[in-house]
């Protein structure tokens, strides 16, 4: 019965890592359509090339650096293709396949915030490091039992170590770019850059919701017996009541500001609710998967207003929002609306205070690694194609060919 079992789960891993490889044409596809049509070839490409790379650096030395050395030192060992360090009853193969597509999901988060003006070249170049480095050194502190992981914090999924991660360097990324060329005025005023084809952003995100179905749900790792039965319910539960909750909130708050519900802002709405409660989707209540949607659907409006006409950031897609301020949101959320050991249950401010903690210390790391990564390349080699291929299209004079003819 054990070897059934472990069989099982085997399944409803792989299973589970599938789904959450079938968000990767889902970012792809979102990202398309929320911009203009004549960069479309090179946002694709991005997207593949992210699963390229990724699977290809994790495999050989991301995984060791993330799961070595049994969670000690500030990272693990290189692995260099060797996986036999790697003890579970799992197998080793199908659990490098599952941490593979969360890792290529971090890098896809960037390519949002700097699309349409972004050198092919440079972009292979940043999504190796956050593949290789930067995700892998993090991960190491919590999912491969590091020191965040011995204080207590707690990210089921991914809320803070992949898309908090995702979202800051989105952020650090385009604010080294530089806004696209007619963005914004002489007067400083921001200039509508509308996407090309909403039907095809509106897919990506009905792709990305389904997708989370394996990336909350499978990171449970196991299905047989009554508590994982129980746990990967609830997480399925909690998970969708969080997105419709998000965009609910989003699409109210648009339609009263703005006189109109908005599509594009409301499809970032679902996503955001998605994204805050990817870290307690196991410990909330389902009432309290609803309130994180709520909070990260309502605030993604000013967050997207706020880096957009204050801060004169220009992220086409609003990944920063979407993923930087949800991710952060949602981590700390967990710490007073964890059933079990939050503020809001009567539990103390312990686990909020570790979540804070560990929220600072990823941001922290992001932040400087960012910083470090986006303006070297700019000192160096220079993040950004010439105003005419801006102008004309990254399609043509990076790739030598054109989505639509």
């Amino acid at each position: 019965m054990n070897e059934i079992g472990f069989s099982l789960d085997t399944v409803w891993m792989l299973l589970a890592a599938i789904l959450v490889f079938w968000m990767q044409p889902g970012f792809a596809l979102c990202e398309a359509g929320l911009t203009r049509s004549k960069n479309t070839a090179n946002i694709l490409m991005k997207n593949f090339t992210d699963f390229i790379i990724g699977s290809l650096l994790f495999y050989f030395v991301g995984f060791g650096f993330m799961f070595g050395s049994e969670g000690a030192g500030f990272i693990g060992a290189p692995n260099w293709g060797d996986l036999s360090f790697y003890k579970s009853n799992l197998p080793v193969e199908g659990f490098l396949m599952f941490q593979t597509v969360f890792c290529a999901t971090s890098a896809t988060i960037v390519s949002g915030a700097m699309a349409e003006r972004t050198k092919f070249s440079m972009y292979l170049v940043y999504s190796a490091i956050i593949s290789l480095f930067i995700y892998p050194v993090e991960g190491h502190w919590t999912w491969g039992g590091g020191w965040l992981s011995e204080m207590g914090f707690h990210d089921f999924a991914g809320s803070a170590i992949v898309h908090s991660v995702g979202g800051i360097l989105a952020l650090i990324g385009a604010l080294a770019l530089g806004p696209r060329r007619g963005k914004y005025g002489k007067d400083g005023m921001s200039r509508a850059i509308p996407g090309h084809n909403l039907t095809l952003a509106s897919l990506g995100v009905f792709i990305l919701w389904m997708g989370w179905f394996g990336f909350n749900p499978g990171s449970q790792l196991a299905a047989t017996g009554e508590v994982n039965r129980i746990a990967i319910s609830h997480v399925f539960l909690t998970t969708n009541l969080a997105a419709a909750a998000g965009g609910a909130a989003t699409l109210f708050l648009t339609w009263f500001k703005y006189g109109k519900p908005t599509l594009s802002m409301t499809l970032n709405g679902i996503l955001a609710g998605l994204v805050g409660v990817t870290a307690g989707c196991d410990l909330v209540s389902p009432l309290g998967a609803v309130l994180i949607g709520l909070v990260c659907g309502t605030l993604l409006v000013f967050s997207v207003e706020f880096i957009d006409n204050k801060l004169h950031i220009d992220d086409p897609v609003g990944a920063s929002s979407v993923h930087g301020v949800s991710g952060v949101l949602g981590t700390l959320m967990t710490g007073l609306l964890s059933v079990d050991s939050g503020v809001l249950y009567g539990h103390g401010w312990h686990f909020f205070g570790v979540q804070c903690i560990g929220m600072l210390a990823i941001g922290l790391w992001t932040a400087i690694c960012g910083f470090l990564l986006f303006y070297g390349i700019k000192k160096y080699k220079g993040l950004r194609v010439g105003a005419r291929v801006e102008e004309e299209g990254l399609d043509v004079y990076e790739h030598g060919e054109s989505c639509y003819n």
